[in-house]
């Protein structure tokens, strides 16, 4: 079987409004894929910038896969939350990236967006915090039901991956 190592890290996020943010991550992949090192998920600590929009979380993803065929290829989604001074945490956005299909080191940009809600959630949610949140976590990154959703654009979730492939010139695949 071909191989994927995915080796990098979520660097942080900037471009949001909201301060003291954490991110909560996954990894889809199709069924053809085998999970054999590494986790699927997993969150970040909170930071909040002194100097400058960026939160920095430097979070390590080491990932391992095992793979009959190139469909369903791994896509990272991440759920960006802020947290206030009271411990209440509120979405700031959702996003997702498919990982790069080339060898080597990537650095990647993830925009990220979320659900707007009526006006009245929106002004619940400017003032006393909370707001709509996706019931099902796969809308994520399946297009037929994100597009019918009125959203706002959050900020961008920064990555630096590396990947490393194995095998694929058996099956046929040229890297």
């Amino acid at each position: 079987m071909a191989e994927v190592h995915v080796i990098g890290q979520i660097m942080g996020a900037s471009g949001f409004s909201e301060s003291s943010l954490f991110c909560k991550w996954g990894i889809h992949t199709g069924a053809a894929w085998k999970l054999l090192s590494g986790v699927r998920e997993g969150q970040t600590q909170v930071d909040t910038p002194q100097i400058g929009e960026m939160a920095y979380w430097s979070h390590p993803i080491d990932l391992h896969f095992a793979t009959k065929g190139l469909q369903g290829w791994p896509r990272l989604h991440f759920q960006v939350w802020s947290q206030d001074s009271f411990g209440r945490c509120q979405l700031a956005g959702y996003g997702f990236c498919h990982v790069p299909s080339s060898p080597g080191t990537h650095q990647l940009a993830c925009p990220t967006w979320r659900p707007l809600g009526s006006w009245r959630e929106q002004l619940a949610r400017a003032f006393v915090g909370g707001g709509p949140q996706l019931l099902h976590g796969d809308t994520i990154y399946s297009g037929a039901d994100r597009y019918r959703l009125h959203t706002a654009a959050g900020g961008t979730v920064h990555l630096e991956i590396s990947l490393l492939l194995r095998h694929f010139d058996r099956y046929g695949v040229e890297c």
